[in-house]
């Protein structure tokens, strides 16, 4: 459901986006090397968790919901670092150029959702670092579509509006306890 802040619009993009990165999900875990597989299929499950948790926060209301989340997060997470470390072994530089980036932004929305007073003091430094990593990001997809390697472009562009959809839960978020209460000084 949209917050007060999104247009109304905005859920069945999202689910859209969801089902896309679905089908792309299945095709790279049915067609692709093992660490394709693996990789898509962490960060999907990233991706679910980071909206479950931006969006849908109210749903983890008791301590094993949280505790389920944690520990299914960890998993998906050391995927995550073995597929970027399986392309570095297979030489996939460009994958592995991707996957290090995409680290690289999810180090940042776990800092953005779990300490939100550091993100009030650093606002800039934040955003700074986060248009770095998108802009790189799109870079990739860029590079993807010159090499031809369409499907990677496409999957590597829609992972990109996904993430930049966490982000404005996120923002909404950020802006809703702001308007609520300021931050404590720390």
């Amino acid at each position: 459901m949209p917050s007060a802040s999104q247009p109304l619009w905005y859920g069945g993009f999202k689910l859209a986006v969801f089902v896309l990165l679905v089908a792309n999900t299945a095709v790279f875990a049915a067609g692709g090397t093992l660490a394709e597989g693996l990789d898509s299929v962490a960060w999907f499950t990233l991706l679910v968790l980071f909206e479950l948790e931006t969006a849908h926060a109210h749903r983890l209301s008791t301590p094993r919901a949280v505790t389920a989340v944690h520990g299914v997060r960890l998993l998906a997470a050391a995927g995550v670092i073995a597929a970027a470390i399986g392309y570095l072994h297979g030489k996939a530089w460009l994958d592995a150029v991707n996957a290090w980036l995409w680290i690289g932004v999810v180090v940042l929305l776990e800092i953005e959702v779990r300490y939100a007073r550091v993100l009030t003091r650093r606002r800039v430094l934040f955003g700074a670092a986060a248009l770095v990593l998108y802009l790189s990001l799109a870079g990739v997809v860029l590079v993807w579509a010159w090499r031809g390697e369409w499907f990677n472009a496409y999957d590597a562009a829609l992972w990109l509006i996904a993430f930049a959809a966490i982000e404005m839960n996120v923002l909404a978020d950020f802006s809703g306890k702001r308007e609520a209460a300021p931050p404590a000084a720390v």
